[in-house]
Protein backbone atom coordinates (compact mmCIF):
# COMPACT_ATOMS: atom_id res chain seq x y z
CA UNK A 1 0.00 0.00 0.00
CA UNK A 2 2.57 2.17 0.86
CA UNK A 3 4.91 1.65 -2.39
CA UNK A 4 1.68 2.46 -4.70
CA UNK A 5 0.59 5.43 -2.18
CA UNK A 6 4.37 6.73 -2.77
CA UNK A 7 4.07 5.74 -6.73
CA UNK A 8 1.37 7.95 -6.58
CA UNK A 9 3.11 11.36 -5.06
CA UNK A 10 5.74 10.25 -7.91
CA UNK A 11 3.28 10.51 -10.97
CA UNK A 12 2.04 13.77 -9.49
CA UNK A 13 5.52 15.26 -8.95
CA UNK A 14 6.77 13.80 -12.24
CA UNK A 15 3.43 16.08 -13.76
CA UNK A 16 3.74 19.24 -11.82
CA UNK A 17 7.48 19.59 -12.93
CA UNK A 18 6.46 18.99 -16.64
CA UNK A 19 4.03 22.10 -15.93
CA UNK A 20 5.38 24.22 -13.41
CA UNK A 21 5.97 26.72 -15.68
CA UNK A 22 2.26 27.38 -16.31
CA UNK A 23 1.31 27.20 -12.66
CA UNK A 24 0.28 30.10 -11.10
CA UNK A 25 3.04 31.32 -8.53
CA UNK A 26 -0.03 30.73 -5.76
CA UNK A 27 -0.53 27.17 -6.70
CA UNK A 28 3.76 26.11 -7.18
CA UNK A 29 3.48 25.05 -3.69
CA UNK A 30 2.12 21.81 -4.82
CA UNK A 31 5.67 20.35 -6.31
CA UNK A 32 6.61 20.36 -2.88
CA UNK A 33 3.78 18.91 -1.28
CA UNK A 34 4.28 16.35 -3.67
CA UNK A 35 8.35 16.14 -3.19
CA UNK A 36 7.06 15.56 0.65
CA UNK A 37 4.78 12.91 -0.10
CA UNK A 38 7.60 10.83 -1.95
CA UNK A 39 9.98 11.48 1.06
CA UNK A 40 7.64 10.11 3.57
CA UNK A 41 7.09 7.06 0.90
CA UNK A 42 10.20 6.23 0.96
CA UNK A 43 10.36 6.61 4.74
CA UNK A 44 7.78 4.53 5.08
CA UNK A 45 8.78 1.55 2.81
CA UNK A 46 12.06 1.72 5.30
CA UNK A 47 10.78 1.69 8.43
CA UNK A 48 7.60 -0.66 8.37
CA UNK A 49 9.81 -3.34 7.24
CA UNK A 50 12.58 -2.51 9.94
CA UNK A 51 9.74 -2.49 12.41
CA UNK A 52 8.10 -5.79 11.36
CA UNK A 53 11.58 -7.38 11.77
CA UNK A 54 11.88 -5.95 15.38
CA UNK A 55 8.27 -6.84 16.64
CA UNK A 56 9.17 -10.48 15.41
CA UNK A 57 12.55 -10.34 16.63
CA UNK A 58 11.28 -9.41 20.19
CA UNK A 59 8.29 -11.29 20.10
CA UNK A 60 11.12 -14.74 19.57
CA UNK A 61 12.74 -13.45 22.13
CA UNK A 62 9.40 -13.50 24.73
CA UNK A 63 7.63 -16.63 23.34
CA UNK A 64 10.48 -18.54 25.56
CA UNK A 65 9.78 -16.52 28.58
CA UNK A 66 6.68 -16.79 28.61
CA UNK A 67 6.51 -20.19 28.42
CA UNK A 68 8.81 -20.66 31.30
CA UNK A 69 7.07 -17.91 33.63
CA UNK A 70 3.94 -18.88 32.83
CA UNK A 71 4.03 -22.23 34.37
CA UNK A 72 6.09 -20.75 37.17
CA UNK A 73 3.80 -17.89 37.89
CA UNK A 74 0.82 -20.10 38.14
CA UNK A 75 2.56 -22.43 40.94
CA UNK A 76 3.46 -19.29 42.98
CA UNK A 77 0.24 -17.78 42.35
CA UNK A 78 -2.15 -20.06 42.62
CA UNK A 79 -4.02 -18.38 39.37
CA UNK A 80 -5.23 -21.17 36.67
CA UNK A 81 -6.68 -19.78 33.95
CA UNK A 82 -10.33 -20.33 32.71
CA UNK A 83 -9.56 -20.48 28.90
CA UNK A 84 -11.10 -23.22 28.14
CA UNK A 85 -10.37 -23.42 24.01
CA UNK A 86 -14.00 -22.13 23.35
CA UNK A 87 -14.55 -19.20 20.42
CA UNK A 88 -17.64 -17.87 22.03
CA UNK A 89 -17.82 -14.29 22.99
CA UNK A 90 -18.60 -12.94 26.35
CA UNK A 91 -21.01 -9.97 26.89
CA UNK A 92 -18.50 -8.54 28.92
CA UNK A 93 -16.05 -8.73 26.23
CA UNK A 94 -17.87 -6.90 23.59
CA UNK A 95 -20.17 -4.31 25.73
CA UNK A 96 -23.85 -4.01 24.04
CA UNK A 97 -23.58 -7.34 22.46
CA UNK A 98 -25.29 -10.49 24.05
CA UNK A 99 -24.46 -13.99 22.86
CA UNK A 100 -27.98 -15.23 23.36
CA UNK A 101 -29.90 -16.41 20.84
Amino acid sequence: MTAVITLGWVLALVVLLFVRHSLPAGVRWWVWTCVCGVLMGLFGLWYVPLLKRRRARMAAQRAPLAESEGSAAQLSSGYVSRDNGSNTVSSTETPGNSTRS
